[in-house]
């Protein structure tokens, strides 16, 4: 039997963090391990709790969740971050993927989805909503990114790209390539190096406002 998932909330809302914890406990695999009211007191637990996965609100008060994000990014890199907030603005989105979050979602969310993204940040995947990818993607017209934008990613490397776009698991990647799993994580890697990032999710937001996932 594997260990639970251990889950750190931020959020300065005492009424979420009670929804969630109500929410998360009817997980076998879930194991909520610490709440914060801000920024500050996550990073505090992160290092005193080491958790697997922060569930972190953007705009809170004192050290705000961008922030937050940017500093366990540098200070405990193995920790994974999903954005859960209410605030449905598209440059928070992008700043938080640049950031290295590896998920965004809103808090009218549905369980099954939160669930699902937990599990897959947890693997060191990404899940990107259709109509979060959308925005994604229309935030590179806002930003006035040309659509041809040179790039150095091999055929191959473009394929596997596009498909974590659209959610896919290496696993799933690697089927429908007909290449080897451990392959995919290789092209996945390349990558990140091309793209100057270091997650799916900010490798996604780097490709869309450069215009490489348009069709």
């Amino acid at each position: 039997m594997t260990d639970p998932i251990r889950i750190l909330v931020a959020d300065d809302h005492m009424i979420i963090r009670q929804g969630l914890r109500l929410i998360l406990e009817t997980e076998d695999d879930f194991d909520l391990v610490g709440e914060a009211p801000d920024g500050a007191e996550a990073l505090r637990l992160c290092a005193e709790m080491n958790p697997d996965v922060v569930l972190m609100d953007l705009r809170m008060p004192g050290m705000d969740g961008l922030s937050a994000i940017e500093h366990l990014r540098a200070e405990q890199p193995g920790i994974a971050v999903v954005i859960l907030t209410t605030f449905n603005e598209d440059d928070l989105m992008m700043r938080g993927l640049r950031a290295g979050a590896k998920g965004y979602l809103l808090k009218d969310t549905d369980r099954e989805t939160l669930f699902n993204t937990i599990r897959a940040a947890v693997r060191g995947e990404t899940l990107l909503k259709p109509e979060i990818m959308k925005r994604v993607l229309l935030q590179m017209s806002a930003t006035g990114v040309k659509e041809s934008f040179p790039t150095d990613l091999t055929g191959r490397e473009m394929e596997v790209l596009k498909a974590v776009a659209q959610g896919e698991r290496s696993k799933e990647i690697a089927i429908r390539l007909g290449i080897g799993e451990r392959t995919v994580k290789a092209h996945l890697a390349s990558i990140y190096n091309r793209l100057g990032v270091d997650n799916r999710a900010a490798a996604i937001a780097v490709a869309a406002q450069k215009g490489l996932l348009k069709k």
